[in-house]
């Protein structure tokens, strides 16, 4: 009776992963005491006993449980369940979102909070909410994260008027008298986001608790938070705060976390990150946070620190080697520092920081210089670690990223670096990109193939509330590399096969996490968390089939978290 199985599900097409035989499929996969007991159909048979729950898959495919290397979990959570939604179903242009928000009601604060805008469909952001509200503040995030928009009470509140200078990493764009229109970029957004007040437990806790439950029904079981902390203020809609990095833990003790989460902490924002700003955060002993509370690290853990080197394309604070967009700049580190090599400089400095505390740095680098500079940093930290006898295994990793040339995939691939970036973003803001960067540079953009036979650990995730947390979505923009407007090319070289992606999504995301030991693939003795798709998983020329398959069932260390009516 003891060696019977928990589960067993039969009649499958069990894709397990496994980096030893990455094409494997078996017929049936056997879960006992939360783990992988046995595969395929002679194996798994005897283990089925009178209490066994058996499952038929009737022909559906078995996967490993999503993880989502990069999604910003308590954003996206406010974003779906705690803010007025301004996503183009709702607001398909700049007169709906002012009709939303003056019709939205105000928070127990007294704040309109909203979230979801996107200038790549809407149109440039101009002074559109200024005079919205008159006397109640508004704020409203943009889609990217980079960008919000508040009416002249909300800037009132905060302070911010015709005499607040400039930021350093971010724009306060300004009518033609000097005054701030409500626009502001990047690192500016922190003018804001601090005088705004916190997001009351009361409205955090559910709307965690609800997302959680959307991403086990999608078949998400792993992800990483890049950015919780201190400094969150300078991070998409400033949500992502210590208290609700406590609140993760108090979940986690609770036994309501399901989800298994590594976090990233945030000392600097997206302007202006410094080394006197990252040495204060790792003395301060956050990183010890979920320590000495019985909570289990496969579960819950904060794995290291996010860095913001430059900003994005659109917004033209991507460092790039050649000049871009209609400024025809080249756009700079966002990194505190006058000059280029001042700000490289500052950036080894606080890389060399996190890498002699033993944590991996996530790091934010959209253009190819920013991309170049991080990886030469990165490895400049290890190297000086090894000189000093200190570990120099952090598997740190470029977040985005854009690349000009194999030598730096070549190099990250020699040094252990990770890549973590966003084919969805591709697709959904592909069109205005294309017009930033150009054809030739765009065509390059995200080189997935080249990174993967450059031997680069290359996973591949959503950056919700950026784009949708529906792994199948990124799945088929990895595959056909389209933008909205236009078709992928079959020819595009930088094309993967949907199996390729869904490892970048499974046993990539796996070893970026220090975690392939555990999760990532379905192979006997590893976790169970896997889930159980309606039907097989579809060639390539098919894989737009992916979008019409159901996600019947999914496990999370055994446990079912999602079983569909």
């Amino acid at each position: 009776m003891e060696d019977f199985a928990d589960l067993v599900i039969v009649n499958a097409s069990v894709h397990t992963m496994d980096p030893a035989a990455p094409h494997h499929v078996s017929d049936a996969v056997a879960v006992k005491g939360g783990r992988v007991a046995a595969l395929g159909h002679h194996a798994v048979s005897p283990s089925i006993g009178p209490d066994t729950q058996v499952i038929d898959a009737a022909g559906g495919a078995v996967i490993p449980g999503i993880n989502d290397a990069h999604l910003h979990f308590v954003s996206a959570a406010m974003a779906a369940y705690g803010y007025t939604r301004l996503d183009p179903a709702v607001a398909p242009d700049w007169a709906a979102v002012v009709d939303v928000l003056e019709a939205a009601p105000a928070g127990e604060d007294g704040w309109v909070r909203a979230h979801g805008w996107d200038e790549a469909l809407l149109g440039p952001a101009q002074g559109f909410l200024l005079e919205v509200r008159p006397e109640t503040p508004v704020v409203a995030f943009d889609s990217t994260g980079h960008q919000l928009l508040a009416n002249r009470e909300a800037l009132r509140r905060a302070g911010v008027d015709a005499a607040t200078p400039d930021v350093h990493g971010g724009v306060v764009a300004r009518t033609s008298d000097g005054s701030p229109s409500g626009l502001l970029q990047d690192g500016a957004m922190e003018l804001l986001s601090r005088a705004m007040p916190p997001v009351p437990e009361s409205t955090l806790r559910p709307a965690l608790l609800a997302l959680q439950e959307q991403l086990h029904a999608l078949g998400i079981t792993s992800l990483t938070d890049p950015g919780l902390g201190p400094a969150s203020a300078g991070l998409m809609d400033g949500a992502g705060s210590t208290a609700a990095l406590e609140l993760l833990g108090d979940l986690a003790e609770a036994n309501q976390l399901t989800l298994r989460i590594n976090v990233l902490m945030l000392f600097a924002g997206t302007g202006g990150a410094n080394a006197r700003a990252v040495e204060a955060g790792l003395r301060s002993g956050l990183a010890a946070t979920y320590l000495n509370r019985g909570i289990n690290p496969e579960q819950l853990r904060i794995a290291g620190v996010k860095i913001f080197a430059d900003g994005i394309p659109r917004s033209g604070t991507s460092w790039m080697s050649e000049p871009y967009g209609k400024a025809c700049t080249h756009g700079s580190l966002v990194i505190q520092g006058a000059t280029d090599a001042e700000r490289v400089a500052e950036l080894h400095r606080i890389l060399g920081l996190i890498n002699d505390a033993g944590l991996q740095a996530g790091v934010h680098a959209t253009g190819d210089a920013a991309a170049a500079a991080a990886v030469e940093a990165i490895i400049a930290a290890a190297e000086g670690a090894a000189a000093h006898s200190l570990s120099s295994g952090n598997r740190h990793y470029i977040i985005h990223g854009a690349f000009d040339d194999l030598g730096t995939l070549h190099s990250m691939a020699s040094h252990g670096i990770g890549y973590s970036t966003n084919p969805l973003i591709r697709q959904e803001a592909g069109d205005i990109m294309r017009q930033v960067l150009g054809e030739d540079r765009f065509s390059r953009h995200q080189p997935l193939k080249s990174a993967l036979g450059a031997g680069v650990h290359v996973n591949l995730a959503s950056d919700a509330p950026v784009t949708s947390t529906d792994w199948r979505r990124t799945v088929v923009a990895a595959v056909r590399r389209a933008t909205r407007s236009q078709p992928g090319s079959p020819q595009d070289p930088e094309r993967i096969t949907g199996l390729q992606a869904l490892a970048a999504m499974t046993t990539n995301a796996a070893w970026q996490d220090h975690a392939e030991h555990f999760k990532g693939a379905l192979t006997p003795g590893m976790t169970a968390d896997l889930c159980l798709l309606s039907n097989p998983w579809p060639v390539d020329e098919d894989i737009e089939k992916l979008l019409d398959t159901e996600v019947r069932l999914t496990l999370s260390g055994g446990r079912v978290v999602h079983r569909s009516a």
